[in-house]
């Protein structure tokens, strides 16, 4: 089963919590032992694991990254925007979750989320379930 969510960013760098929507996704399966995938299609956004319970975090990760993958840096892409594409290779397109009684099994303090680098935009995550 393949499903997509939409997510709409509003600031050009951003980490938006998607933990919630994926549960979703994942109890409407109605898969109860399995496999979740989620996979970004975007070559300037990606999505990460990592504590969701204090918003400072979010900042500390999404604040570091521009430090040490600055805007506007002389690179050679001409589109304005390869910082964008450094860190979406440095975070990753995808994440693999285990579901145990039809919910995915995270830590305690972790959430997902999806991370723009390139926004404001309309992106799509596309959300693979296996039964198993």
């Amino acid at each position: 089963m393949i499903f997509e969510l939409n997510v709409r960013s509003s600031k050009r760098i951003e980490m938006i919590d998607i933990t919630s929507r994926v549960r979703d996704v994942v109890r409407k399966s109605g898969v109860k032992e399995g496999i979740c995938t989620l996979y970004v299609p975007h070559t300037t956004a990606a999505v990460t694991i990592n504590e969701n319970a204090d918003p400072s975090v979010r900042v500390d990760i999404e604040n570091t990254l521009s430090k040490l993958v600055p805007y506007n840096a002389g690179y050679a892409h001409l589109e304005g925007n390869a910082d964008a594409h450094i860190k979406s290779t440095m975070v990753g397109p995808s994440e693999t979750l285990i579901i145990r009684d039809g919910d995915i099994l995270l830590g305690t303090w972790q959430g997902i989320f999806f991370c723009e680098f390139d926004g404001p935009r309309s992106r799509r995550i596309y959300v693979k379930i296996i039964e198993g």
